[in-house]
C-alpha cells in the first residue's frame, strides 16, 4: 500500500465519536442499544455505522471489528491491545 492510499489504516481518520461506536458495536449492541446509551437518535447511530464501514472498508460488523483489533482500535480482553507506559516511567 502506498502513503496515499485511503484504505492504509494510517491514512484512515475516525472521530472520537465513531471510535466510541465501533466499541459499543464489539460490546455487541445493535443500533438502537447504542443510540439509547448515547442518547442520539438511532438514525444518527446507523450513519455512523455507515461511515465506519465506508471508511474502513469493512463490509459488516464482524469485518469492522476485525479491522478495529487488526488496527489497534479496540481490544478485547488484553488481546492485541498495546501496553501504556506506566505513570511512574519504565521499570
Amino acid at each position: 500500500m502506498s502513503s496515499s492510499d485511503p484504505s492504509d489504516p494510517l491514512n484512515i481518520s475516525l472521530s472520537a465519536r465513531e471510535i466510541e461506536i465501533i466499541e459499543l458495536v464489539a460490546e455487541g449492541l445493535t443500533n438502537q442499544e447504542i443510540a439509547d446509551r448515547l442518547t442520539i437518535s438511532k438514525r444518527t447511530v446507523d450513519n455512523h455505522v455507515s461511515n465506519v464501514f465506508t471508511k474502513t472498508g469493512s463490509k459488516n460488523r464482524v469485518a469492522l471489528l476485525n479491522w478495529a483489533m487488526d488496527n489497534g482500535k479496540i481490544c478485547r480482553d488484553g488481546f492485541n491491545c498495546c501496553a501504556l507506559p506506566d505513570a511512574d516511567g519504565p521499570e
